[in-house]
């Protein structure tokens, strides 16, 4: 029978065990599947005799066929060859990917099981029709999980399928269930390689109502997350500079009437700096980094703030607790990854929020933000600043644009000359002062002054958060020339001054003297 069209998008992969499936009849709950939406069924039994295997998997295909969906058998060749069924999945530890074609032909559809890019290039040059993509989170349905992905290993071999051009289908699996699985589609889905489906296991199997589970599920593949209903448009993302500095005035004046909170979950050493910074320019801001407590402060409307500066597991984990708050809530989120090129424990909590939910603006230094780009390089950091760089300005704003487009948000790279970029045209701003390198905590504080404007204006997180470097930079330049400020001691408590006298000006209208000052162009890129 010639190979068939298959729609991977809801992908139930079977489970027998009591754990998982209980007293459930497993045909019955595969058929309920099918009613709610499942679009390719693998019959996975590691445990069972050749006798039941081929029992069972002819129940299943026939029940399949009655809904024009494959079946696939996990690694047992003989039992699908025994059954006649569309094809096999095998993993790395199975029959090998030319011997399960050889046996099986051409027009068999044959998937393999891939956790790293050796894994990818092996099974996609060899013919598979499509690649299982995992474990991206923790499950307990596989023993033999060899490493837990991510969000960010399933950009990095999404990203080389799309750079090689290679045809084949992926799906991913590994705990993907209805509380994660738009932001992992939404997600996975950043330059030239989207997922074709997602494997699902426990969350229908042992769903008391299997079809029910596999409708929610069919739709939430299908529906853009929370967080994403306000992405940067394509229109938004190539502006001209001029374009952008005509919505400085309005989004300062939308800070000062509405009050946005500002939840900054920080280190200790800028707690207080921040908050006056975040009431200078208008907000209202809370130091809370208790993650329970995020989602009453979503619902209020709240941007939050994710400063990595101080790193603990219990840190972590509110981290990642308040982020999916604020991702179930659609409310913006900064995230500060501190020092993420440091040590190895940064880079490895950097890698664990950024695949723990999403962040609207990630902002960092250049090593800092070269940390945050899947399978990019690693720079080595000193303390948490980053040091002065012999790259060209070109090549950072092209690396910019790059993590912009692979995370789908914006980017801000600090530097002598910050960078802000959605994915389309890299802005250049060159403005600020060196005593903001002189002074602890500044870097931490332009992310409370960004979450400010984001949580003001949402529908233009680009145009936000240009406003909040300019404002930023400016307040810093106009203070620096004060006679009253002869260094950084004297700098702070000037800064916080002009920060509000900017947006005091801003919302009588006189903003025009301030905004001359602006230097910001597009950066040139081939």
């Amino acid at each position: 029978m010639p190979k068939p069209e298959v729609d991977y998008s809801l992908y139930l992969v079977t489970d027998s065990t009591p754990a998982i499936l209980g007293n459930a009849d497993i045909c019955e709950v595969v058929e309920a599947a099918l009613k709610g939406g499942v679009t390719c069924v693998q019959y996975r039994d590691k445990t069972s005799d050749t006798g039941v295997l081929v029992t069972t998997a002819r129940k299943l295909h026939q029940i399949t066929k009655k809904y024009n969906v494959p079946l696939l058998v996990n690694d047992r060749v003989d039992v699908a060859l025994a059954i006649g069924c569309e094809g096999v999945h095998i993993g790395q530890d199975d029959l090998d990917l030319p011997t399960a074609r050889r046996i099986l032909g051409e027009d068999a559809i044959i998937g393999v099981t891939v956790s790293n890019l050796l894994e990818v290039e092996a099974a996609a040059k060899g013919g598979a029709d499509y690649l299982g993509i995992g474990t991206v989170f923790a499950t307990p349905t596989k023993e033999n999980t060899k490493s837990i992905i991510g969000i960010e290993g399933l950009q990095e071999i999404l990203l080389m399928i799309a750079a090689e051009g290679w045809p084949v289908k992926t799906v991913c699996i590994g705990g993907i269930n209805a509380s994660n699985v738009s932001q992992v589609v939404w997600q996975s889905n950043g330059k030239g390689k989207s997922l074709d489906g997602v494997a699902v296991v426990s969350a229908i199997m042992a769903a008391r109502d299997p079809e029910a589970a596999s409708k929610e599920l069919a739709e939430l593949v299908k529906s853009p997350p929370a967080f994403a209903k306000a992405a940067v448009t394509p229109r938004q993302q190539s502006r001209s500079p001029k374009e952008l500095l005509s919505t400085v005035p309005y989004i300062i004046k939308a800070v000062d009437y509405q009050k946005p909170l500002s939840h900054n979950m920080t280190n200790l050493v800028v707690q207080n700096f921040a908050a006056n910074v975040a009431l200078s320019v208008g907000a209202s801001p809370i130091m809370a980094n208790y993650g329970e407590e995020a989602k009453d402060l979503a619902s209020l409307g709240a941007a939050l703030v994710i400063n990595m500066g101080t790193i603990t597991p219990e840190g972590l984990a509110n981290y990642l607790k308040a982020l999916k708050a604020y991702n179930d809530a659609g409310q913006p989120v900064v995230y500060d990854p501190v020092g993420a090129g440091a040590t190895a424990v940064r880079r490895s909590a950097t890698r664990t929020i950024l695949g723990g939910g999403y962040a609207d603006v990630i902002k960092g230094n250049q090593s800092e933000i070269l940390s945050c780009i899947p399978g990019g390089p690693i720079i080595q950091q000193r303390g948490v600043d980053g040091g002065a760089s012999d790259t060209s300005l070109s090549d950072l704003a092209l690396a910019t644009r790059e993590l912009a487009r692979i995370r789908r948000c914006v980017v801000v790279m600090t530097g002598k000359t910050d960078l802000v970029t959605a994915g389309g045209a890299v802005y250049a701003i060159a403005n600020g002062h060196e005593y903001l390198g002189m002074v602890t905590g500044t870097g931490c504080c332009l992310g409370t002054t960004i979450s400010a404007m984001v949580a003001a204006h949402p529908l233009d997180k680009l145009a936000a958060t240009v406003t909040g470097v300019l404002l930023y930079d400016i307040a810093a330049e106009i203070a620096a020339e004060r006679a009253d400020v002869r260094g950084p001691g004297s700098f702070v408590p000037a800064f916080l001054d002009e920060l509000y006298n900017t947006r005091v000006a801003a919302v009588k209208g006189s903003v025009d003297a301030w905004l001359k000052r602006a230097n910001v162009s597009v950066v040139s890129l081939n």
